[in-house]
């Protein structure tokens, strides 16, 4: 796929699911659910046990049904272990320079985490697709409003603090996706298996999105 057909993908879902897990054993039957509550986009993050495996059957098993990312990615060696696992994008807590130039030299999306204009600017001269704004529970929708004053240029996608009651604001605020974690994958639902669930989350959020886009 080509990193622009990439992107496009990551901005019509509006949704970047963020997997976490104290096992992968379950993480397959996440994705799955989240795919048929209709978030197509993912991250699968290096926290997670044995990560690298759970990419790969994840890729094996829904292939280009979702568009599959690797997170908390902090160096440029486990960047290049996700794509070669099936990766399509790189999201990182941090602005890493050897980071971006690897996803450009491979033609994948680069989503570095910043959290002040500086932060931001750096992170988006230096190539990056999207700026992930991290962590934004400490900063909040008006925060995202007063970076995307002054920078309209620049994709800005908040992580953190997204949930039900904040995520329309947060993109009424400029947000081009939203990073979505615990509150879409409960920590509880993985651990019960109730994937049901999970579905139900991804279907809400993006009713969200459909929603306040008009």
């Amino acid at each position: 796929m080509k990193k622009s057909d990439q992107l496009s993908r990551v901005l019509d879902t509006g949704i970047v699911a963020v997997i976490r897990a104290s096992s992968g054993d379950l993480l397959v039957d996440v994705a799955e659910a989240l795919l048929a509550g209709g978030v197509d986009v993912m991250e699968v993050t290096f926290t997670v046990p044995k990560a690298v495996q759970v990419l790969e059957k994840v890729s094996d098993k829904l292939g280009d049904k979702v568009l599959l990312g690797a997170g908390t990615v902090l160096d440029s060696e486990t960047a290049r272990t996700a794509l070669l696992a099936g990766a399509e994008f790189i999201v990182s807590p941090n602005t890493n320079l050897d980071v971006i130039r690897l996803c450009q030299r491979y033609g994948k999306l680069s989503m570095p985490g910043a959290l002040t204009p500086t932060e931001v600017v750096a992170a988006w001269e230096a190539g990056a697709d999207i700026v992930k704004i991290f962590p934004s529970e400490l900063t909040g929708p008006k925060y995202l409003k007063a970076l995307h004053g002054p920078l309209p240029q620049v994709l800005l996608m908040p992580t953190g603090g997204v949930d039900l009651n904040t995520a329309a604001e947060f993109l009424r605020c400029g947000a081009c996706a939203l990073g979505i974690g615990g509150s879409l994958v409960e920590k509880r639902a993985v651990e019960s298996g109730d994937f049901a669930r999970i579905e139900s989350l991804a279907s809400q959020y993006r009713k969200i999105v459909v929603e306040t886009r008009g």
